[in-house]
């Protein structure tokens, strides 16, 4: 029997309150309504989240600092066509005193604002607060709204930066936190398989091993995961109003996004490609690879064989770009994995394999480099760019094959389009490899790419979905962690 001095609730009513609250930057009357209502409800008309909400109320704040532009300035840009890179702003900063920005004085990387914005201080703290407030109720990070905006979309849109960095970090939390329990998953299930494996019914282990090999195919993430369900798994705190049905059509997860292509490698390598002087395609017209790349290939190559007759190491060749560059650096050994059958004939037609030091391997990367680490083949440079595979794999690759492959002193890198048609999921992205990275060992330095503008010369054309959407490219260089430490000590 219900309690009538305890009515049950309008959810229309409550959302439309903690809307209104997130809007109003009210935390007290926030912290009231989540504690029965969800941080992630959404209005009919604008899809706006709470989070939206508490950040659209910024729009009518001018004199709030703006986001730091990842369009680089003019004076960034060098003879050569790149731009410094993040360090060497720091230092010229540091040397040269305050750093001036379009929304006042930048120093020492925080942005502060005139009088006028001085006095509006208070708005933007309030702001900070309701937003992550939302967040550690379970708000979702990467939500969209019918604008097709995450709440960073809106924040950097709108020229707050705090808040832009806010959402990143809370990106950067929630795929990490996912990437660790999918980890957990993979070895409970194989401890399932071990478990039947010895117990009496036979049936059980072979259970646990279908169970394993469908998480390999799945690679962690279904294929159709979205944000409410990715982020609802690790950020939830039981209170969401809001199904799984709901939010399929309006958001889909970083990670899916970010890494995962319109098809999957093993229907890819099955596919028939399509040869252009300026593009390279599949039979469902995904982009390949494109000539708009060259410029970050030449700058790759440069970076990572930067002296003539080193041992490096390319896999995916795709049009040959990088391999070209590589060849005028005059390698002593250059090895080349590739595993669509197409891109193979072509490199046959091009005589790669009559090169001088030219070694073609054909296959996948996962059957060629296990036996170059039996061999003990080392390399100098070593390049990962391949298609229709996601994250999970480049992380693989990184974590258990690079440390085989490469010398003490040589240099890897991989072409960085991890949630490229984003800038908030690059962000994040960039954040969430660096710190995979470092734990796998490496250090990586960043330099900062312009891309021209791809819509503006037509680069889409034909192509079924435009894989990069953002003004700049970060280049990654990793070596080991203390490799410079070493090769000094080695001077001594």
């Amino acid at each position: 029997m219900m309690n009538d001095d305890h009515p049950e609730s309008d959810p229309e009513l409550e959302a439309q309150l903690i809307l209104l609250a997130a809007s109003n930057h009210n935390l007290e009357a926030l912290r009231t309504l989540l504690r029965t209502g969800s941080a992630n409800v959404q209005d009919l008309d604008t899809g706006y989240t709470p989070l939206h909400s508490a950040i659209a109320a910024c729009e009518a704040s001018p004199a709030l600092s703006p986001v730091v532009s990842t369009v680089p300035r003019e004076n960034d840009v060098q003879s050569d066509g790149h731009v410094t890179s993040g360090n060497d702003k720091s230092e010229r900063a540091n040397k040269n005193g305050p750093e001036a920005t379009a929304g006042g004085i930048r120093n020492g990387g925080i942005a502060t604002s005139d009088e006028k914005g001085d006095c509006r201080r208070p708005e933007l703290e309030a702001a900070e607060q309701t937003v992550r407030l939302l967040l550690q109720n379970g708000a979702i990070w990467n939500d969209l709204d019918k604008n097709n905006e995450t709440p960073g979309c809106l924040a950097k849109r709108l020229g707050v930066s705090q808040l832009y960095h806010i959402m990143v970090d809370a990106g950067v939390r929630a795929e990490m936190l996912l990437s660790r329990l999918d980890g957990y998953e993979l070895l409970l299930d194989a401890e399932d398989g071990e478990d039947g494996e010895d117990g009496e019914d036979g049936e059980d282990g072979e259970d646990g091993e279908d169970g394993e090999e469908e998480q390999k195919q799945v690679g962690g993430l279904e294929p159709n995961t979205t944000a409410a369900e990715s982020d609802l798994s690790a950020n939830s705190t039981g209170l969401d109003q809001i199904t799984e049905t709901e939010h399929n059509d309006k958001a889909q997860t970083a990670m899916t996004q970010a890494t995962l292509p319109d098809v999957n490698s093993e229907d890819y390598l099955r596919s028939n490609l399509t040869f252009t002087t300026e593009s390279l395609f599949d039979e469902d017209k995904n982009g390949v690879m494109m000539a708009w790349e060259t410029g970050i290939m030449e700058r790759t190559a440069e970076l990572l064989a930067p002296v003539r007759g080193l041992r490096v190491l390319n896999i995916g060749h795709g049009m040959g770009i990088i391999d070209r560059f590589f060849q005028e650096r005059s390698p002593s050994a250059h090895h080349i994995i590739e595993a669509h059958p197409a891109v193979l004939e072509q490199m046959k037609k091009s005589n790669w394999a009559g090169k001088v030091g030219v070694t073609v391997h054909a296959g996948k990367w996962q059957d060629v480099v296990p036996q170059l680490i039996e061999e003990g083949t080392l390399f100098d440079a070593i390049y990962f760019d391949t298609f229709a595979e996601d994250y999970k794999v480049l992380h693989t690759f990184f974590e258990d094959s690079v440390l085989g492959l490469l010398d003490h002193d040589g240099k890897w890198g991989f072409f960085n389009g991890l949630g490229a048609d984003r800038q908030i999921c690059y962000d994040v992205y960039t954040k969430v490899v660096e710190i995979d990275l470092l734990e796998a060992g490496y250090d990586v330095d960043w330099e900062t790419i312009v891309v021209p503008d791809l819509d503006r010369t037509r680069q889409w054309e034909g192509i079924k979905r435009p894989y990069w959407q953002l003004p700049i490219y970060r280049l990654p260089v990793c070596t080991f962690i203390g490799r410079d430490h070493l090769n000094s000590l080695a001077l001594v």
